[in-house]
């Protein structure tokens, strides 16, 4: 009856992975904003469309946005990013505070490795201002809440491959035809259950919930959908598309290798 544990194992883990789904995509549906936020962020979701620092940091947090800074920085000729992994200052003023954080991160010295720039611009005032910002409005989740579904997906995910290996593992256990009257019938339709649990819950979230964003509210990611959609439209704008999918849009390689920090670990 060994193949019974193997049951209970399934049983368990798909039971645990679904409830944790389904808490996930409740706080994510309701983050526990008042009647009044409520109101303030459907009038947000039915105003003028989001800047691309707040598009940035709905796709994908406080580093996007330090992404961001710096990629339209070495555009606009005020900063070379060198696909060695260092910046340059080339013009010091900044545009905005968000810039100004991304030259004062560099020093006096007028040149730094990437990597503590990026940090320092995403743990910077002007970002968490403006995450407060978008928190106040009821288009961003506090503390980027988003995770815990994406954490509670793989979870399903993890659970659904275990039933079915644990079905297989119970299929070829010696001696189960004792518990199974001598077919594998019934067994198989065990493990279906908890193996269409899994995937039942995985399907509705993918249709209620998906994509599943760390950072942007239901209202803040139907604002976020609408920028997705420039970003892959005819007139495709380089820093659009870098707010809603990162680095991966650059099309430049040494702009990509000098965000990604390879050269500079190369010389390391």
């Amino acid at each position: 009856m060994l193949w019974v544990l193997f049951l209970l194992v399934a049983w368990g883990a798909a039971a645990i992975s679904c409830v944790r789904l389904c808490l996930a995509a409740a706080r994510l549906g309701d983050p526990g904003a008042s009647p009044g936020e409520a109101r303030q962020a459907r009038r947000a979701a039915d105003g003028p469309e989001l800047t691309l620092y707040e598009t940035a940091f709905l796709a994908g947090g406080p580093h996007r946005v330090a992404d961001l800074a710096l990629v339209t920085m070495h555009l606009r000729r005020r900063l070379l990013l060198a696909h060695t992994g260092w910046a340059t200052v080339v013009d010091p003023d900044g545009r905005d505070d968000v810039e100004r954080t991304v030259i004062r991160a560099i020093g006096p010295q007028g040149q730094s490795p990437i990597a503590p720039v990026r940090a320092a611009a995403a743990a910077a005032d002007a970002v968490r201002a403006l995450a407060d910002r978008l928190v106040a409005a009821g288009l961003a989740l506090p503390g980027g809440a988003g995770p815990d579904l994406v954490t509670a997906v793989r979870a399903v995910r993890g659970a659904a491959l275990l039933v079915a290996a644990m079905g297989t593992a119970a299929l070829l256990t010696p001696g189960r035809e004792q518990g199974t009257g001598g077919s594998g019938v019934p067994m198989l339709v065990w493990f279906g259950l908890p193996l269409v649990l899994t995937l039942g819950a995985l399907a509705i979230a993918r249709m209620e919930v998906h994509p599943y964003s760390s950072w942007a509210s239901p209202a803040g990611q139907r604002l976020l959908d609408v920028r997705t959609a420039a970003a892959d439209g005819p007139e495709d704008d380089v820093l659009v598309a870098v707010a809603v999918r990162g680095v991966r849009a650059v099309a430049d390689p040494a702009l990509r290798a000098a965000l990604g920090g390879r050269g500079a670990r190369n010389m390391r």
